[in-house]
C-alpha cells in the first residue's frame, strides 16, 4: 500500500503556502536537540575526489557519461573536481574545526574494483583506509556509503543494474569494504536515492548512464532494492554492531491545485516513485497504485515483477530539498507536470523552498513505517554566491534555508519522531552532476581553479548551531588554499 503523500484534503494550498521568518540564531535552534546527536556534511566521491586515472581507479559510467556532447550543461566533467583525493587531510581537518561530528562519504566503486568485480585495487581501498584514519583522528564520525550513482562502466558494459548478476557483484563489492573498514566504521548506507539513479539514469536520460527506456529503469530499481538486502545481510555477518540503512530522496509531494485530476496525479506519482522504494523496504512489497500507473505507462511491458524481501534497515535515511507540485495534462498516467508553482519562493535550481514539508514529512514517514531511526541524510540548497571584494561570502539565502529546515526537524523530533542526524549538502561547493559546475551547494567556497576553499558565512553559521552558541562578529572569509606545490598540480591535471 502506498503511503498517502498526496492525498486531497491538505490543510494548505501550494500556490498560496507562506512560511513563517524563522529565528536563525543557531544557539536557540540548537536547544532541542540531544547532546549526541549527529551534526555531519555529506558528500559523493565522483562530485569531490578527482583523481580519475590515477593510482589503478577505472572509469565509471559517471566518467563516459561526461564525455558525452552536451550531458553536462558547462562541458565539465569530475576529473578534478575538488581534488578531495589529494587534499582530503585539509578537508578534513575544515570538517573537524567547523564541528562536524559525523560525515556521509560514498567509495567510488571503481577505485577500489577497477572492472567492478575481480582484482582488487590496494592503493584505492588505501585511500579510504587513510581518510577513514584522518576522520576518526579528527573526532569525526564515519558514514560509508557504498553506492552514489557511479558505476564501474565495465559492469554497464554487461547490463549494469538491469543485470541480475548484480545483486551479487554489489553483495561482494560491500563485504570488501566491511571486511576492510568495518573495523573501524559502524555506520553504512548501501544506496543513494535510487529512484534518482533508475529513473534520471534509465528512464529519463540525463543522468548516467544516459538510457530512455522505462523497462529497463524498473528492473535497475528492483535490482537495487534485492542488492540492498543481501549487502546488508554480509555487512551484518561481517561488522557486529553495524547500522545499514539507505537514503531515499522523499520531497513532498502535493497536487498543484484543488482539482480532481491534480490530487490523483499527485497521488499516482508519490506512489509510482517514493513510495516504490519505501514499501518494499518495509516489507510491504510494491505498492498497487504505483504499479497501476507504471502498468497503464507501459513501463512494465515484458517484465514480471516479484516483490523483493525486505530491507531490514536499522535506520530510514531521508534527502529532503523542496515541495514539488504535480499538475496533470490528461487523466493518463505519468502526463504530468512536476515542480515549483509559480509566485513561489525558490532556490537557484528552481525548488519550491518548503521546510514545512520537511516537517510533514517527517512525521507521515514515522506515522507509515515506523522506522527505528530516521536520519537527515541530505538537506542543502543552492544560491548564486559571490566573494565580495572583502574576501568574504554573505550567503543569508542558504543561512536562512538551513535555519529553516532545521527548525521544522526539531518541530518533528517533539513530535515523537526517531531523529537522530542530521547532514548537510554540502561541505564544498562540487561538481553538481549534469549541472557542472554552475551550481554551489557547499557551505564552504571553492575556487575551482586555484581549489582555494573560503567559508562561507553558512559555514559559521553551521559552526554555531553544532556548538549551541550565539553568533559572534562576523570575519572575512578564510583563504584555506594549499600551498603551491598542490596548487600547481591542479593546475597541471586541468
Amino acid at each position: 500500500m502506498g503511503r498517502p503523500r498526496a492525498r486531497a484534503g491538505r490543510a494548505y494550498h501550494p500556490r498560496v503556502s507562506t512560511l513563517p521568518k524563522v529565528d536563525t540564531d543557531p544557539a536557540r535552534l540548537a536547544q532541542p536537540f540531544p547532546a549526541d546527536f549527529a551534526w555531519g556534511f555529506a558528500a559523493s566521491a565522483y562530485q569531490i575526489e578527482g583523481a580519475a586515472a590515477e593510482d589503478g581507479r577505472g572509469p565509471s559510467i559517471w566518467d563516459t557519461f561526461a564525455r558525452q556532447p552536451g550531458a553536462i550543461a558547462d562541458g565539465s566533467t569530475g576529473d578534478v573536481a575538488c581534488d578531495h583525493f589529494h587534499r582530503y587531510p585539509e578537508d578534513v581537518r575544515l570538517m573537524a574545526d567547523l564541528g562536524a561530528r559525523a560525515y556521509r562519504f560514498s567509495i567510488s566503486w571503481s577505485r577500489v574494483l577497477p572492472t567492478g568485480t575481480g582484482a582488487i585495487n590496494q592503493r584505492g581501498l588505501d585511500f579510504y583506509q587513510r581518510l577513514v584514519d584522518a576522520m576518526l583522528g579528527a573526532g569525526v564520525k564515519p558514514l560509508i556509503n557504498l553506492f552514489h550513482w557511479d558505476l564501474p562502466q565495465a559492469l554497464q558494459d554487461r547490463g549494469g543494474f538491469a543485470n541480475p548478476e548484480v545483486v551479487g557483484w554489489f553483495t561482494d563489492y560491500a563485504a570488501l569494504l566491511a571486511s576492510n573498514l568495518g573495523d573501524r566504521v559502524k555506520a553504512w548506507m548501501t544506496f543513494n536515492e535510487p529512484a534518482v539513479f533508475a529513473f534520471m539514469g534509465h528512464a529519463d536520460g540525463v543522468h548516467a548512464p544516459g538510457l530512455r527506456d522505462w523497462p529497463t529503469a524498473i528492473l535497475v530499481a528492483d535490482n537495487e532494492l534485492r542488492a540492498h538486502a543481501a549487502a546488508a545481510r554480509a555487512i551484518h555477518d561481517l561488522v557486529p554492531g553495524s547500522s545499514v540503512g539507505m537514503a531515499i530522496d522523499v520531497n513532498q509531494v502535493v497536487p498543484a491545485t484543488d482539482s480532481e485530476r491534480d490530487r490523483v496525479a499527485a497521488g499516482q506519482w508519490s506512489s509510482a516513485r517514493d513510495a516504490w522504494f519505501l514499501d518494499p523496504l518495509f516489507g510491504r512489497g510494491y505498492p498497487a497504485l504505483g504499479l497501476e500507473a507504471h502498468r497503464e505507462a507501459g513501463h512494465l511491458e515484458g517484465i514480471d515483477l516479484i516483490d523483493p524481501p525486505a530491507g531490514d534497515l536499522d535506520y530510514l535515511g531521508l534527502n529532503y530539498y523542496r515541495r514539488d507540485s504535480v499538475s496533470a495534462r490528461s487523466d493518463r498516467a505519468f502526463d504530468w507536470d512536476i515542480g515549483a508553482v509559480s509566485g513561489s519562493e525558490q532556490t537557484q535550481m528552481g525548488w519550491h523552498v518548503a521546510s514545512d514539508g520537511l516537517r510533514d514529512t517527517l512525521l507521515e514517514l514515522n506515522q507509515a513505517y515506523a522506522p527505528p531511526e530516521i536520519v537527515i541524510t541530505e538537506n542543502g540548497a543552492a544560491y548564486p554566491d559571490t566573494v565580495d571584494s572583502d574576501g568574504r561570502i554573505r550567503d543569508s539565502g542558504r543561512v536562512d534555508y538551513l535555519a529553516r529546515h532545521v527548525a521544522a526537524a526539531s518541530e518533528a523530533l517533539r513530535a515523537g519522531v526517531p531523529l537522530t542526524g542530521y547532514y548537510v549538502w554540502s561541505l564544498l561547493d562540487n561538481f553538481e552532476w549534469s549541472l557542472g559546475f554552475d551550481r554551489r551547494f557547499g557551505l564552504v567556497h571553492v575556487d575551482f581553479d586555484s581549489q582555494r576553499r573560503t567559508r562561507k558565512d553558512s559555514a559559521r553559521w553551521y559552526q554555531r548551531l553544532i556548538a549551541g552558541v550565539a553568533p559572534s562578529t562576523s570575519r572575512p572569509g578564510d583563504d584555506l588554499s594549499p600551498g603551491p606545490r598542490a596548487r600547481d598540480r591542479v593546475d597541471t591535471e586541468r
